[in-house]
């Protein structure tokens, strides 16, 4: 389904109520399913010309309990809830009301978008809080030479072993 601006969103709704043409003719049309036409005109009965201005939000645990709350309470579909609280996709309260009834209450909080932060910044802050000269960073510096003077052991025998074994075999 292609996307449509607000105006041509508009126009279609404009023809369903002020003409005399149907959801399936005013789909045909314009190319895109009757049920998007019906969405379209339940959005802006219940919210005027706001209701095609893209809005990027993302809702509270409560906002969600509260339109499954209402759609529940007085049997409202999920198209017609949608255009009631102004939730552009009526499949976001399907996938809520899944949530629900699969995972219970705590499925509906809000979760953080986006990667999760590295977990190196506790390093970092703890070497920013180490003032140089301090018995502290002195002992972080000892210990992190040691680490550093082990490695180099174990790559070492690491080397000879491989030179070793050839030597071994002929």
């Amino acid at each position: 389904m292609a996307k449509f601006s607000a105006e041509e969103k508009l126009q279609a709704v404009n023809r369903y109520l002020y003409g005399t043409e149907s959801y399936r003719t005013i789909g045909k049309s314009i190319g895109v399913n009757h049920k998007a036409i019906q969405k379209w005109v339940k959005q802006f009965e219940y919210n005027d010309v706001n209701a095609f201005i893209k809005q990027c939000t993302s809702y509270t645990q409560q906002f969600k309990l509260d339109v499954l709350n209402y759609m529940t309470e007085f049997g409202t579909s999920a198209i017609e809830t949608a255009a009631i609280f102004n939730i552009p996709a009526p499949s976001t309260i399907v996938v809520w009301k899944k949530q629900l009834e699969t995972y219970g209450v705590d499925a509906l909080q809000s979760k953080k978008k986006g990667r999760p932060s590295m977990k190196k910044e506790s390093n970092k802050q703890s070497k920013q809080v180490l003032v140089e000269g301090s018995t502290e960073a002195l002992q972080a510096e000892i210990q992190r030479l040691r680490m550093e003077n082990e490695y180099l052991k174990k790559l070492n025998a690491l080397v000879q072993a491989k030179e070793k074994s050839p030597r071994k075999t002929k």
